[in-house]
């Protein structure tokens, strides 16, 4: 595996990117923040305490399980998780790791939808890898990685991996 981003460059992408989100919608009014479960919950969380911080304020943070939207699982009835956020009529930062095919982005926007429904959602990824096979593209971008498809990237985040940092292999 090689290391394409360690854990202090993972810090500076999530800091550019907080200060993006709040460039971008003026302030942080109606922001709301939603992980994509797992990693994007963490990195969600974080880019809150960022913007929390030099913003001073508390920006609602939540993640979202997204597989009860996934079309490519099968499974019979289950239950739709909750969301603990508003989105009706809110700015939603959807949050995930890393970018690829888009399919996971559409289940999550679904996701969001089932809730309310919000002025504008944004997408926030650390990795942007390519390869879409749906009309999906982030406003907020940690790290643009070109990447063949029988390459992985892998994103650790020290809150279940112990420690930070971004591989492809």
């Amino acid at each position: 595996m090689k290391e394409i981003m360690d854990a202090s460059s993972m810090k500076r992408s999530l800091v550019r990117m907080a200060h993006e989100i709040v460039e971008k919608n003026k302030g942080v009014e109606g922001l709301v923040l939603v992980g994509i479960k797992t990693r994007g919950e963490f990195l969600a969380e974080r880019l809150k305490q960022m913007i929390d911080q030099f913003e001073e304020c508390d920006i609602p943070c939540d993640s979202l399980d997204i597989s009860s939207w996934r079309d490519d699982i099968e499974r019979g009835e289950v239950q739709p998780p909750v969301l603990g956020v508003p989105v009706q009529d809110r700015i939603v930062i959807l949050v995930d790791d890393v970018l690829y095919k888009g399919r996971t982005v559409r289940a999550a926007m679904d996701g969001i939808m089932h809730f309310g429904r919000p002025r504008a959602i944004h997408l926030a990824v650390l990795v942007d890898r390519g390869h879409r096979e749906l009309p999906i593209r982030a406003d907020y971008v940690g790290k643009n990685v070109p990447t063949s498809l029988n390459e992985d990237v892998k994103v650790l985040v020290s809150e279940t991996d112990g420690q930070d940092g971004v591989y492809i292999s």
